[in-house]
């Protein structure tokens, strides 16, 4: 067996405990002599291709046979499976690829050399004059050839070479094309697929929990008298997020649930509304925040502007709503802990464990199984888990499950969002002054890396880093408190950042008599970029990734307009849009095109994206993601609101918190702009430009904007946009 780990000095240096034993001898790769390749994925695979991804990077330069290729998720060792963008063992930010691109090329080709170099001494010819090709080692002029099964014990026994070179773009085979099928898809195509809520161990019990219905409130008393009749309930603990009741099965947990009667201590519990927290956060668009970005003088060039453009944009909490149930499966032994779920925090959830439960950290095993979607939510789920099983004294497996209507009601949500933008013109309708505050729930307020002078940097992205050209900016930002749990939710911050810049912008065009492209052309005309990265004192890792680059910022906004038809007539009623962001690493322009109804109703018809991304690893899997993306950011922009009233959340399932319907998604097209550059993001950089390009067809086709989303479900009840 073949197997080894590769370091990548830029980001990470040998652990000064690494030795050869077999988990770090086997940390990306393993060849067995049957000849399969085993690629160890770091990344957990939440429906993004990262299996995929990661097994194509070491099988191109290994040049393994794809049919030969598998993946396991590798186990909690942070030492080893870092993130080296993040500098934890996680997946999450859209740095996957990014970040494991030349690692996990770099243990292909170190493989290769080790395969080609046991070949030579046993044949007794140069390395020279060795090929390889589909796990096949070959010396031609001899004939001799041998697979990489027959090869790996002897490699194995090599000294592990260092600086091996990797391929140049022109000569991938794997990498860039479209034709190689996805590790995930047979799987979830047949239902072998595994995911948290179909692992089943030997006695294991199903956990529900009653939580308080508002946030902040605690368990006063309770009373389980009638859950333990429920027949199948096993155990009723308290835990700190409520109370668990674990039962044979699901119904019966949910049913000893029913049957419950908690008595809630509310003296802390957050009692007020949506329509409560608005009149806060717009009381604050009143009033100066803390400064995220300020170029020249904002409030000099406002003074003496010919045109004044301003805009308050309101967004709501949104729930993630994934379609897999939040679900963890724990079984709790005294010297160990085994977890199984599919959080792209591996570390995080180790480490919480093993306080929880005082273990070393590495008797917690984590199993990183398929998730149908992450969202960074699923650890907590994990941890909750890990408590119940140990209130029972680890009595048996414990599988806990949230009910949709645990995940609507109980969060975390996107934050609540205000924004306001005034925007300043010239006499010559050029744009001078930018001045934009913005209000919402920090979701970092704990994480000091993501805090630059107060400034939580998700709040404010796509704001602090916008690429246009203007010479006066000020961005501002407010971070209330309230009760109402807040998280991550997909593109974060840009997906309403995109929609205030963007369709102020538009404001902007329509006010300076300008075209929207031409205007954009303009404004990204010249790179500020460096102005910004020398004065914003963000991380280096945030500069890295987070700032626009010029010119590949202008060619994916010409390459959407010209793929869409931009200027071409259309017909009475319709409408076209434009909007771009820059966000986690990748150049993103789309055009929508809308129709509007004489009622005011309206469709989308056609959102043509245009995406940088660097190179494309596998084409289909960013098209997949862009088409989903469009899809996620179009479900919140027609229909997704949370809503409190008392301190209660309205919704609780898809009835009351509908999501984009198979009849309302647009066709899409995908334009991947060619690159030989370092890949990025894919799936969250494609949310943050819908919304916008939507709403600028709509002010296309009717001259109104809208300022408050979700428009959609507005046009539902009110018949207009």
């Amino acid at each position: 067996m073949l197997g080894f780990r590769v370091f990548y000095p830029p980001y990470e240096d040998p652990p000064t405990d690494a030795h050869e034993d077999s988990q770090l001898a086997n940390a990306f790769l393993r060849i067995t002599p049957d000849g399969s390749v085993t690629v160890i994925s770091k990344h957990v695979e939440w429906g993004m291709g990262v299996h995929t991804a990661l097994a194509m990077l070491i099988a191109e330069e290994l040049d393994a046979d794809w049919s030969q290729v598998r993946v396991e998720s590798a186990p909690a060792a942070p030492e080893i499976y870092r993130n080296l963008a993040l500098g934890t063992q996680g997946t999450g930010g859209s740095t996957a690829a990014r970040e494991a691109f030349v690692q996990y090329r770099q243990a292909g080709a170190t493989a290769r050399a080790m395969l080609v170099e046991a070949a030579a001494r046993r044949w007794g010819v140069p390395a020279s004059e060795i090929e390889v090709e589909k796990s096949v080692v070959m010396h031609r002029s001899s004939g001799h050839s041998a697979g990489f099964g027959e090869l790996a014990t002897e490699a194995a026994r090599l000294r592990i070479p260092s600086d091996v070179p990797l391929k140049p773009a022109g000569r991938f085979t794997l990498i860039g094309t479209g034709g190689v099928r996805r590790i995930d898809g047979r799987p979830k195509t047949d239902g072998s697929a595994v995911f948290a809520i179909d692992v089943k161990l030997p006695g294991m019990l199903t956990a529900l929990v009653a939580r308080p219905p508002r946030f902040g409130a605690t368990v006063r008393a309770f009373d389980d008298s009638k859950a333990r009749k429920v027949p199948g309930v096993r155990h009723v603990v308290r835990v700190s997020t409520g109370v668990a009741v674990l039962a044979d099965t699901f119904w019966a947990a949910h049913r000893g649930r029913e049957a419950l009667e908690v008595r809630w201590d509310e003296s802390s519990a957050e009692r007020r509304g949506t329509d409560e927290i608005a009149a806060e956060y717009r009381a604050l668009l009143d009033q100066p925040g803390a400064v995220a970005r300020r170029d020249g003088d904002v409030f000099r060039a406002l003074d003496r502007a010919a045109r004044i453009v301003s805009a308050t944009y309101e967004f709501p909490y949104l729930a993630n709503a994934p379609m897999e149930p939040v679900t963890a499966v724990v079984r709790l032994e005294p010297d160990r802990c085994e977890i199984w779920v599919g959080d792209g925090g591996v570390e995080r959830v180790q480490e919480r464990a093993a306080a929880m439960l005082g273990l070393p950290r590495e008797r917690v095993f984590i199993h990183s199984v398929y998730a149908g979607g992450s969202f960074g939510r699923r650890t907590e789920s994990a941890v909750e888990a890990v408590e119940i099983a140990k209130a029972i004294g680890g009595a048996a497996p414990v599988r806990l499950i949230w009910t949709r209507e645990d995940d609507i009601r109980c969060g975390p949500f996107r934050p609540m969002f205000m924004h306001r933008v005034t925007a300043g013109l010239d006499a010559s309708g050029r744009l001078i002054a930018w001045h934009h505050r913005i209000v919402g729930q920090s979701i970092m307020a704990g994480a000091s890396e993501w805090l630059v002078n107060g400034v939580d940097l998700v709040s404010v992205a796509g704001a602090i880093n916008m690429p246009y050209d203007i010479p006066n900016i000020l961005v501002e930002l407010h971070s209330p408190t309230n009760g109402v749990p807040v998280g991550t939710w997909r593109g974060n911050g840009n997906n309403h950042t995109a929609y205030a810049i963007e369709c102020t912008l538009d404001e902007v065009a329509r006010a300076a008599r300008r075209e929207p492209v031409e205007l954009r052309r303009t404004l990204l005309a010249r790179d500020p970029a460096s102005k910004q990265i020398d004065e914003f004192a963000a991380p280096e890792w945030f500069r890295q990734a987070g700032f626009a680059r010029h010119p590949r910022d202008l060619r994916v906004v010409e390459l959407a307009a010209q793929r869409a038809g931009w200027g071409t007539p259309l017909a009475p009623g319709r409408g076209r849009g434009i909007a771009f962001q820059f966000s986690f690493g990748s150049s993103v322009a789309q055009v929508a095109e809308v129709t509007v109804r004489k009622d005011g109703s309206f469709s989308v018809d056609r959102i043509v994206c245009a995406i940088d991304c660097g190179i494309a690893i596998h084409p289909d899997i960013v098209r997949a993601q862009v088409e989903g993306g469009v899809g996620w950011g179009l479900s919140a922009a027609l229909h997704g609101e949370i809503t409190l009233r008392d301190g209660f959340v309205a919704q609780s399932n898809f009835h009351d918190y509908p999501v984009l319907r198979m009849n309302e998604m647009p066709k899409v097209e995908v334009h991947i702009v060619p690159s030989t550059d370092p890949p990025s993001a894919a799936g969250e950089a494609t949310v943050p430009p819908v919304a916008p390009a939507v709403a600028n067809a709509l002010f296309a086709a009717t001259g109104a904007h809208p300022y408050t989303l979700p428009f959609g479900r507005r046009r539902a009840r009110a018949g207009t946009i």
